[in-house]
């Protein structure tokens, strides 16, 4: 019957004219697109005329300058670029520091190889993770930082108020590390408690483990024996390193078969910048590139990739080690995943920069480099073996902002 009503005469003509029936075909396509284009056009000149007569006026005022300022600097974070940070120890910190300025997409890895001091404890002890090197970067990534930086870094007494005589249960122990414990059990995995505190700290970005399972850090360290010989020794576990009092030749890990973590894994492909470093050479940055399938994602990824070398050497780890040192060694462990190195070129090589460090000193000019260096002033004023947070992170970003807009394969 609706067929009847509609192909009667008088609705004909209506219906042509309706679907524009007696245009061809490429004009009934052009013509409502061009219209919907003129109609969004006018609809978006209005709301900004509206904005700028109505709204804007009222937004002039300091507080109101500062708000849209912030919500400017939102904005632009979240669409900041996807940066992976591969490392550990104090070094990885000061960078995320710097970056979260910048993007909310940053995932930080981290190792798990930590078997010392408080962290060492509760992996003995619990089961769990080492959770120090989380509790150092999530609240290098929380906007509370300032607070959470005390609370989370907060130790506890070796001995009992009151009663000086008493050994504290808790001594040496961080709040940080013991909240990650706690959130782990009440979540049921290691993993789920550290999304669950990010999110509890309001952290920018992700904090993940290179892997979930137990590892253990070894290597091989000469040394001189008191009769002028050299010997090799076989170390085992990652706070041993320090303590050999020798020249650490290559690390590894005693555990075979280590599954990544899959959401390491796709971070790394997903990057548009990969970051390994500043931090502990051999026991901060190394060990998660020994991790099977971290290096094949890293080299598979098509985004620049960026080593950043440290300010000072460490004693027991890299002593006298200079970039060209570092990248040699980067490049045994890690099969030249990182081809390009940014490294501190403000240093006086007549005045240490602390204790018994040394400056990590820079090739002479005419080295025949099989790395591409950059360079820049990226040291903390105050304390010179370390790095500046501002300092690092605009400088790293200069460099992806270069390596990004060169020609692929250049």
């Amino acid at each position: 019957l609706l067929h009847d009503f509609l192909s009667a005469p008088q609705w004909s003509a209506f219906v042509d004219m309706l679907t524009l029936r007696f245009l061809p075909p490429w004009a009934r396509v052009v013509l409502p697109v061009a219209f919907g284009a003129l109609l969004a056009a006018w609809g978006w000149t209005h709301f900004y005329r509206i904005l700028d007569t109505e709204v804007w006026p009222g937004l002039r005022g300091v507080e109101n300058q500062e708000l849209l300022a912030t919500v400017v600097r939102r904005y632009r974070r979240s669409r900041g670029p996807r940066i992976v940070t591969i490392g550990g120890g104090t070094g990885m910190p000061q960078l995320l520091r710097g970056l979260r300025k910048y993007t909310d997409n940053i995932t930080a890895i981290v190792t798990v190889a930590d078997d010392g001091g408080s962290s060492g404890r509760l992996r003995r002890s619990m089961g769990i993770l080492p959770p120090g090197d989380f509790r150092n970067n999530i609240a290098a990534l929380s906007e509370a930082e300032g607070l959470m930086t005390r609370l989370f870094q907060y130790r506890f007494a070796d001995r009992e108020l009151g009663d000086p005589d008493a050994v504290n249960e808790l001594a040496g122990h961080s709040f940080g590390n013991l909240f990650i414990t706690t959130m782990a059990g009440v979540t049921g995995s290691f993993e789920a408690g550290i999304a669950e505190s990010s999110k509890v700290l309001r952290v920018r970005g992700r904090v993940l483990p290179g892997t979930i399972e137990d590892i253990t850090l070894c290597a091989e360290v000469r040394r001189l024996r008191p009769d002028g010989e050299m010997e090799t020794l076989m170390v085992e576990g990652e706070s041993m390193l320090p303590k050999a009092q020798g020249q650490v030749d290559r690390v590894f890990l005693k555990q075979e078969q280590i599954r990544p973590y899959p959401e390491a894994i796709r971070a790394i492909l997903q990057a548009d910048l990969i970051v390994a470093g500043p931090g502990s050479f051999y026991t901060s940055v190394i060990p998660n590139l020994l991790v099977p399938g971290i290096v094949d994602a890293i080299c598979a990824s098509s985004a620049p990739r960026i080593y950043i070398c440290n300010v000072a050497t460490q004693t027991g780890e890299t002593d006298h080690f200079g970039v060209c040192e570092h990248m040699a060694k980067l490049r045994e462990h890690a099969n030249g995943a990182f081809p390009n190195v940014l490294a501190n070129d403000n240093y006086d090589l007549n005045q240490p920069p602390a204790g018994n460090a040394q400056w990590v000193h820079l090739p002479p000019p005419e080295a025949k480099l099989d790395f591409r260096l950059f360079t820049g002033d990226i040291v903390d004023d105050n304390r010179p073996w370390r790095h500046d947070a501002d300092k690092l992170a605009a400088r790293v970003l200069e460099v992806f902002g270069q390596l990004r807009s060169e020609p692929a394969g250049s």
